[in-house]
């Protein structure tokens, strides 16, 4: 095993997610995940404190991916168009990578508690990233609070059908991501 390849970071990500959908996340060890990635033990300690931080390997970027596109939209757009620009710069850092492994995590995801409760950190941190960003742009707490949980809304729906998608829309995940937004958009004017 080599200590220094690049790249270690994402081989132990898809090494974990692989070994959590063949034998569960339970059964799965640190060992195991080391030596799939092909790397030593102690490279996947320099890299995650445990197993279960690989769930949210890339959950920081994401949440500054997202603050930024929120403080760097126009002035005078309105909250959700502030989400949607965060949206945006989020799903310019969407690559192959994160498409080919989602059917795999979610399914990791799905048969494990302890994988649920981590992901629903995941979701509390990313709505609260947005929350913060539009609250600095000037927007009252609650309503920069139902943007921000709008927006994970549509992040998580527009995830899915993104990786869900055929080969055509590989490169696309802004469009997901923004149609998922104005649909929320849509159902919440229903709402009364």
């Amino acid at each position: 095993m080599s200590r220094w390849e690049p790249g270690a970071r994402e081989r132990l990500v898809v090494a974990a997610v692989d070994l959590f959908t063949e034998q569960g996340y339970d059964a799965t060890t640190v060992t195991q995940i080391a030596e799939r990635a092909g790397v030593t033990k102690s490279t996947f300690f320099r890299h995650f404190p445990d197993k279960r931080e690989l769930l949210v390997a890339g959950q920081e970027t994401l949440s500054r991916l997202l603050a930024e596109g929120i403080a760097e939209a126009p002035d005078d757009v309105s909250p959700l168009e502030a989400v949607a620009a965060g949206l945006e710069r989020a799903a310019s850092a969407m690559g192959t990578m994160n498409r080919d492994l989602a059917p795999r995590l979610k399914a990791a995801v799905a048969a494990s508690g302890e994988l649920q409760a981590r992901d629903a950190l995941k979701t509390v941190s990313l709505a609260a990233a947005m929350t913060t960003a539009l609250v600095a742009r000037g927007i009252p707490d609650p309503t920069a609070a139902l943007a921000g949980e709008l927006g994970v809304l549509a992040f998580k729906r527009g995830f899915a059908q993104w990786s869900e998608a055929d080969e055509d829309a590989r490169n696309e995940p802004a469009r997901y991501f923004l149609t998922a937004l104005d649909e929320l958009r849509t159902a919440s004017a229903t709402l009364g």
